[in-house]
């Protein structure tokens, strides 16, 4: 059941609104003072204050009424404060307003208009309660994550991001094949990185080889080693990728650029760990833990007869699947401020814009995007405009731009604790960063 504090020195107002409360199941809270209900709000959990705005010590100013909404907002500023007003503090009600109150009534109230703004902002609290409860159980999931694995320096705070930094920690001290699928730029390095870091062979080798960067005639050459004479310009025996990587871990980004001949090689070899040189007859055992990604429709290319199914099968023992930007709102801000570093803070106009951004080539263009405006802003702030967006690509529907714990944590961080830097980083005021971070539980020293 909801409690709201109802702050007036006239007993009949709060008898008639304890009554007209609870009968729609509110229960209600009575102080006669300011200094009575500030009290009460320092003793029991309430969910809205209805107060008046003038007390026995001033009848006509309303100051009193003031004074005890800031000092309600100073302790508790995001408790919901409805103001009872006679015509003649109307104009301080209107100035609470736009410093935050949740809204005024008139004195005498109408019973109906009076429950569907309780209701409504009751219903508003609760859903922020439940955001703000979401928020911690992610944070907490989070720092559980980063206190158990390595993580490389990813920066994520999108659920989905979450989902799959946790499940690349929990396969990681497999020695199965892994398969990390997305689109270009998605951040499939980092997840491979992250694995190998975690792994029973984080102390070996971490060798990588970009299947799409070569020509088809040079892949198998690179990844298995030649001796001399193997083929025209090999004029002494190389080492391949697999004899570089014995004793741990192998990524073969864009796999599905492997040529045919070279995916027969690389079954057997994660069979039976055993292959030969180019141009060699004798064979060469290797222990190497494989992970390989694409952003290629490997299925698609199955049926083309263009990649081998039993090699897909293979490679995909353990499948992780990293989703594009556009399916990772929350990750935007963190990463963005993370591209930013110690150069111009990003402006909230600015950062309402990446937000609203579709992102298509996902997190390299993100990086790309601050990198030139940050080069490229003439003033203090990254602004809107300096970020050059195409509006092609931006979404219909903007995201809040809201900053959570990481996001305040890390913004603190970087401005080495001085409030004014980090509240410039995020977009906000002083204040504004001084409530967020009472929000959060963030101590100010």
């Amino acid at each position: 059941m909801p409690t709201i504090l109802v702050i007036d020195d006239n007993p009949g107002v709060a008898t008639a609104l304890d009554v007209l409360f609870s009968l729609h199941d509110i229960s209600t809270l009575r102080a006669t003072s300011p200094q009575a209900g500030l009290k009460l709000l320092d003793e029991q959990p309430v969910d809205m204050v209805v107060q008046d705005m003038n007390f026995s010590g001033d009848t006509t100013s309303g100051r009193e009424g003031e004074a005890l909404y800031a000092s309600i907002r100073t302790a508790h500023p995001d408790l919901p404060v409805i103001l009872l007003t006679a015509w003649t503090h109307l104009e301080s009600a209107v100035g609470l307003i736009k410093a935050g109150a949740a809204d005024y009534v008139a004195k005498p109230w109408d019973d109906a208009k009076l429950l569907a703004t309780v209701n409504n902002l009751l219903e508003l609290s609760e859903a922020r309660h439940e955001l703000d409860r979401r928020r911690a159980d992610d944070l907490r999931r989070r720092a559980e994550l980063a206190s158990r694995y390595q993580l490389q320096g990813a920066v994520f705070a999108d659920p989905a991001s979450e989902r799959v930094v946790a499940l690349a920690c929990q396969v990681a001290r497999s020695q199965l094949p892994v398969l990390v699928t997305g689109p270009n730029g998605s951040g499939k390095e980092m997840i491979a990185a992250i694995v190998q870091a975690n792994s029973s062979v984080k102390e070996g080798p971490f060798v990588t080889l970009n299947c799409g960067a070569l020509p088809s005639e040079l892949i198998e050459a690179e990844l298995f080693g030649a001796d001399a004479g193997a083929y025209t310009s090999a004029i002494k025996a190389r080492e391949g990728k697999f004899e570089a990587a014995h004793g741990g871990t192998l990524f073969l980004d864009e796999i599905g650029n492997l040529p045919l001949s070279g995916q027969v090689k690389l079954l057997r070899i994660l069979e039976s760990g055993r292959f030969s040189r180019l141009g060699a007859n004798r064979e060469l055992q290797v222990s190497v833990r494989v992970i390989s990604a694409t952003n290629a429709d490997l299925p698609a290319m199955i049926r083309a007869g263009t990649f081998r199914e039993d090699l897909y099968y293979r490679l995909n023992t353990i499948e992780l699947a990293v989703p594009p930007l556009a399916e990772r709102p929350g990750d935007v801000l963190p990463l963005a401020m993370h591209f930013v570093g110690s150069g111009k803070p990003l402006s909230a106009a600015a950062a309402a814009a990446l937000q609203s951004y579709a992102w298509p080539g996902n997190v390299r263009e993100l990086r790309n995007v601050i990198q030139r405006a940050e080069l490229l802003a003439t003033g203090a702030r990254i602004e809107a405009a300096d970020l050059k967006l195409p509006g092609s690509a931006v979404r219909r529907r903007a995201l809040p731009v809201e900053p959570d714990r990481a996001m305040i944590e890390s913004a603190l961080g970087r401005a080495g604790g001085v409030i004014a830097q980090a509240a410039a980083a995020l977009g906000l005021s002083r204040q504004a960063l001084y409530r967020r971070m009472e929000r959060h539980g963030i101590p100010r020293d």
